[in-house]
């Protein structure tokens, strides 16, 4: 079995694939950012697989199940392959949240970032080097989980970088900083891309 390490980029997917409806249930409210699927194809082209991993409290609050979720990430996957994207290599996402409305998702769990659980996951299923890996989004919480997890880290202005943070189970560290900050994704892999050329 081929065991060798691969690159990546950790993607959150509103603020910084679609724009932030808030709660997101149905295909046709998904609205891909601009300049999102070039950049995706860019960064596949650079070497990296692509992941997207997301908190989905709208499964928490009793809104969506977990198949609907699943649907509506195939559906976006259809949207930016149709788009000129290349195909997304893995799909996570946490379910749970502090205060579910639905007691068997009121978990303290390891996956809901500001933690990096979907990281380690994503790692240990597709064999990534996190620490040759980025974590793009458009919070701190996301920040905050792939600095933990080992990645390098940009922080998006396209999504609710700066709306209050959302609820967790431990306050974040706040001297945390991203190592980049930049306007949207495509500025992002162009920053990636630049550093790895540099560094690796």
């Amino acid at each position: 079995m081929d065991c060798a390490m691969n690159r990546a980029i950790l993607l959150d997917r509103d603020g910084v694939l679609i724009e932030d409806v808030h709660l997101l249930q149905r295909p046709d409210q998904i609205r891909i950012l601009p300049g999102v699927p070039p950049a995706l194809r860019h960064l596949k082209k650079a070497g990296f697989q692509l992941h997207v991993l997301t908190n989905q409290a709208v499964v928490a609050r009793g809104l969506l199940s977990e198949e609907a979720v699943r649907s509506l990430h195939h559906c976006l996957s259809t949207l930016l392959q149709q788009a000129g994207a290349p195909p997304i290599d893995g799909w996570f996402f946490c379910p749970h949240h502090p205060q579910a409305t639905l007691l068997a998702y009121r978990l303290d769990c390891h996956c809901r970032k500001p933690r990096p659980g979907m990281f380690l996951e994503a790692a240990t299923t597709h064999h990534l080097d996190l620490a040759a890996s980025y974590a793009v989004g458009d919070r701190m919480t996301d920040i905050a989980a792939g600095a933990r997890a080992g990645c390098r880290t940009v922080l998006v202005e396209t999504g609710r970088h700066l709306d209050p943070l959302i609820t967790t189970s431990e306050p974040l560290d706040p001297d945390l900083r991203p190592d980049h900050i930049c306007a949207n994704l495509p500025a992002a892999a162009r920053w990636i891309i630049e550093s790895n050329d540099r560094f690796v």
